[in-house]
């Protein structure tokens, strides 16, 4: 019935807008817990890591994770994932010691790979053709969205002081009772143990799989790039950066909104085509620009882009994985689409020695 579907949407996105609030939420914070453990060695370093660590674990334990929730279904799994969540995540806020910090750090990318894969597979599960096409798009829009208010929240929260935003990470406590009332295991995951040894997906997959890895290693530029590029041109002023990069956040939302509209009329590859293109257009902006105005452009091209390819590579992987491995094929995309995230930074350090910032998203932009 329709009263119950909105009802298990609604879930599926709150599951989902905690993964990017994973990441992100405790980034204003970062300056001063770099200040607050200033007599810790290594404490610039450490409490970079504390941003980057969840992501490594995701792309750890994401491939374990789909290889569980195909043979013991997706639900008992996810509601451990969410316990685990909040108390790893809340760590922050008690811990004194910032390696036990960064230890709990990485416990809530254990959770996080525990919940994504497996919210990613429910969707799969839920939801057929059209109208899964319309619900990826609009999870990843949600997710941006979710993406700017919980930036913003951070940010309110460190001005009281550094430990505030840890706090934001109990807030999977109140989406957990949601699971339990509203999502049930999915009828594929009852019935399918005889024939998973012999399944694979179609070789293509991994190509799928190269292609997001490869998009969030040029994408994570922004928000790491991007603060130090707009100082260089004369931008001072922490906010004005906020919104330059939310401006993208924004922008990624709409598109992916507006991804199942998109998609009935191209086909998944020139999707691919006209993100890359655009994504390109923004890092030339970037590349050229001296002005506060052509950067908001830059993020706004930018933006567009990559809002419409998240959601085609999710589409096209749940499309070519057969259903009885569909949470092990899931797995591997949520394992690249975090390696990718954590290895930007690895990347890209090496080149900034040898060449400008400008000329590194010219780079980028080829």
């Amino acid at each position: 019935p329709s009263d119950q579907v909105w009802k298990i949407k609604l879930t599926l996105l709150l599951v989902s807008s905690l993964t990017i609030m994973s990441v992100i939420t405790i980034s204003p914070a970062l300056p001063q817990m770099a200040i607050a453990f200033s007599g810790v060695e290594n404490a610039a370093f450490i409490v970079k890591l504390v941003l980057t660590i969840p992501a490594l674990m995701i792309a750890v334990v994401s491939p374990i994770t789909g290889r569980l929730i195909d043979r013991y279904g997706r639900l008992r799994i996810l509601h451990f994932a969410l316990v685990l969540y909040a108390v790893a995540g809340v760590g922050g806020y008690f811990l004194d010691n910032l390696y036990i910090i960064l230890l709990s750090r990485a416990l809530l990318g254990v959770a996080v790979g525990m919940s994504m894969p497996t919210v990613i597979t429910l969707i799969a599960d839920y939801f057929e053709g059209a109208e899964r096409q319309k619900f990826v798009g609009i999870q990843i829009a949600f997710m941006s969205i979710g993406g700017i208010v919980f930036i913003g929240l951070g940010g309110v929260l460190a001005d009281f002081g550094w430990r505030y935003p840890f706090l934001i990470y109990l807030s999977s406590l109140l989406v957990l009772p949601l699971t339990i009332l509203f999502l049930k295991e999915s009828p594929v995951v009852q019935k399918r143990q005889q024939a998973i040894q012999h399944l694979k997906a179609p070789s293509m997959i991994w190509l799928l799989f190269l292609n997001i890895m490869l998009m969030w290693i040029i994408f994570f530029f922004i928000p790491v790039q991007i603060p130090f590029h707009l100082k260089e041109i004369g931008v001072q002023k922490n906010s004005m950066i906020g919104a330059a990069i939310a401006t993208g956040t924004l922008f990624s939302a709409i598109s992916s909104f507006l991804y199942s509209r998109i998609k009935n009329r191209l086909n998944f590859l020139t999707v691919f085509s006209i993100g890359y293109l655009l994504m390109a257009a923004g890092f030339i902006c970037i590349a050229l620009s001296g002005t506060y105005f052509m950067v908001v452009v830059a993020m706004t091209l930018s933006g567009l882009g990559m809002g419409m390819m998240i959601p085609n590579t999710n589409m096209w992987v749940m499309k070519i994985a057969p259903v009885e491995i569909r949470g092990k094929e899931i797995g591997k995309l949520t394992t690249f689409w975090f390696m990718g995230q954590f290895l930007s930074p690895l990347i890209i350090s090496p080149i900034l020695k040898v060449l400008s910032l400008s000329a590194t998203f010219m780079l980028a932009a080829g």
